[in-house]
């Protein structure tokens, strides 16, 4: 008898050796979200039936390219309703996520996504980032969240001097961000590495959408 396929498979496809506590974790995004998507609206309609797709491995676009070490913290600057903090905080459990946002309501769904799934390296603030004056992190990252100029001066206070070390990058911003980027780049400053998500994952929904990261 045929396997049916399931929306793992998608994500599987790129990345074959979660743990099962991984997959048990990734698995029971799809009811939590639809769960609390029908009281708060976190994700759009349209967007729901492509979860796996267009959230969770766009978010995971940070894993592929960026191995983050272990007791790391990372600030999920603007974590809406927990993307792209939530799949990378399940893709690496010994790293320390806070996951902040302007918006309460959002977080009460990342909190409780959180919770269900028993996931003990996140917690979360309901907090402009430019209040942010009591923590440093190695990584900021953030999905569609502002212009780049803005991510890099609100990122730049709060981020820690840690040097690359093997597969871990330098302490910088990681962002996802879509469309042409060589004006929004230019008025930034920065000189950012940029990756082209459909490169890796060679999906048509990936076209024209980038992985930035500026280092410290």
């Amino acid at each position: 008898m045929e396997k049916t396929p399931s929306k793992l498979d998608l994500i599987e496809q790129y990345f074959g050796d979660f743990s099962d506590v991984q997959k048990q974790q990734l698995a029971a995004l799809e009811g939590l979200y639809s769960d609390w998507n029908s009281k708060i609206n976190v994700i759009s309609r349209k967007d729901i039936e492509q979860l796996y797709r267009n959230h969770v491995l766009h978010s995971l676009a940070i894993a592929a390219v960026f191995t983050l070490p272990d007791n790391a913290k990372v600030l999920d600057l603007g974590a809406g309703g927990g993307f792209p903090g939530i799949p990378l905080a399940i893709f690496f459990p010994e790293t320390e996520f806070l996951l902040a946002d302007s918006v309460n309501k959002k977080l009460t769904v990342v909190q409780e996504v959180a919770n269900a799934i028993g996931l003990k390296n996140v917690r979360t603030r309901h907090t402009r980032v430019e209040d942010i004056k009591d923590k440093k992190f190695d990584y900021v990252v953030s999905r569609a969240v502002a212009p780049l100029k803005d991510l890099w001066r609100w990122s730049k206070p709060l981020l820690l001097k840690r040097p690359s070390t093997g597969d871990h990058p330098a302490s910088g911003l990681i962002c996802l961000k879509g469309g042409d980027l060589a004006a929004e780049i230019a008025e930034s400053g920065t000189r950012p590495r940029v990756v082209e998500v459909q490169e890796l994952f060679p999906e048509d929904y990936f076209r024209e959408k980038y992985l930035l990261y500026v280092h410290r």
